[in-house]
């Protein structure tokens, strides 16, 4: 099937078991028809909006590398310390109080955890742990975690071979507990990478080791400076950019959510971007019965990489028993 055949009922006003669906005779790909996104403020705004993201990406763009440095990249104290070993968080150095280095029994033997996962350990004095400390409670201890190593766009569409696949792709999820969230959810249902913004993004921190479980070292995240960029290179490889928005017309049960996805997830506070949006194919919602406005992101995400594994799944057991 042409990937220009395929419509979802928000790209053009008719679902999947409609007159076109899926398998519209369309040689273009559709527009999408929703809402462009959360914020009406930003509705409001119009095309301005678009303009003003560009000057404000080239300023951010100038930043230099170590001003663009996670804060994150140091964990203090002996359980948390601890906690990151546990985790299998690569470790670049570790910093001791001299004069505990010997005394203190529990954190000799941190030191010597430390030592057998050949992270080099440096003794020095309370000064020095003080002026790395963010809050002052290291405990005599603080380490550095080595810079994650980011895949390309190039890397995910790889991994994801020729055949059903899914990228999961954040536009600008700040909170690094979300994060790690998803990159979970993306990895536990098989999914090909995950895609993030370079600046006002969260990155693979402490946090996103924690709470991804580990996943941020068993699934490709790339980290790319043009978000729109990125969908068009997934859609240029066959994949369909699918908008997680409350304003779609389509839920997530009927909207072609199989084969090869690039499912697009919103920011915490405002959702997918007027700019992002328009390059997905079509968008999903979740239903919802109660009172609570929505889920958060992260179960969003999760509820949705779901339904991807459910439809391709599906799909797979059809085959089987035609053969």
């Amino acid at each position: 099937m042409a990937r220009g055949q395929r419509q979802g009922k928000a790209a053009s006003g008719r679902g999947r078991s409609g007159n076109g669906g899926r398998n519209g005779n369309s040689g273009r790909r559709p527009q999408f028809q929703g809402h462009k996104q959360k914020s009406s403020r930003d509705m409001r705004d119009g095309g301005s909006r678009s303009q003003r993201s560009e000057s404000r990406g080239a300023k951010r763009s100038a930043l230099t590398a170590k001003q663009r440095r996670p804060v994150s990249d140091l964990i203090e104290g002996r359980r948390a310390v601890a906690e990151a070993l546990d985790a299998g968080i690569p470790l670049k150095s570790a910093f001791v109080q001299d004069s505990l280095a010997d005394s203190d029994s529990a954190l000799s033997s941190l030191v010597r955890r430390l030592d057998g996962e050949g992270v080099p350990v440096e003794t020095v004095p309370r000064s020095r742990l003080d002026q790395l400390s963010s809050h002052g409670a290291h405990q005599g201890i603080v380490v550095r975690t080595r810079p994650f190593e980011y895949a390309s766009v190039e890397d995910v569409i790889a991994a994801a071979g020729e055949g059903d696949a899914l990228v999961v792709v954040l536009d600008h999820v700040t909170d690094e507990g979300n994060f790690g969230a998803i990159v979970r959810s993306a990895e536990v249902v098989g999914a090909a990478g995950v895609v993030i913004a370079n600046t006002r993004a969260a990155t693979v921190g402490v946090g996103a080791y924690k709470t991804s479980a580990g996943a941020v070292l068993h699934i490709p995240i790339a980290q790319v400076p043009n978000l729109p960029r990125a969908i068009d290179q997934l859609k240029e490889a066959g994949f369909w950019a699918c908008a997680a928005t409350e304003h779609a017309e389509q839920d997530v049960w009927s909207a072609p959510l199989g084969g090869r996805l690039a499912l697009v997830m919103g920011s915490e506070g405002e959702g997918i971007s007027r700019l992002v949006l328009d390059h997905c194919d079509f968008g999903a919602r979740l239903p919802q019965r109660g009172r609570v406005e929505s889920l958060n992101v992260a179960q969003a995400a999760t509820v949705m990489c779901y339904e991807w594994l459910r439809r391709v799944s599906q799909k797979g057991e059809g085959a089987e028993l035609d053969g």
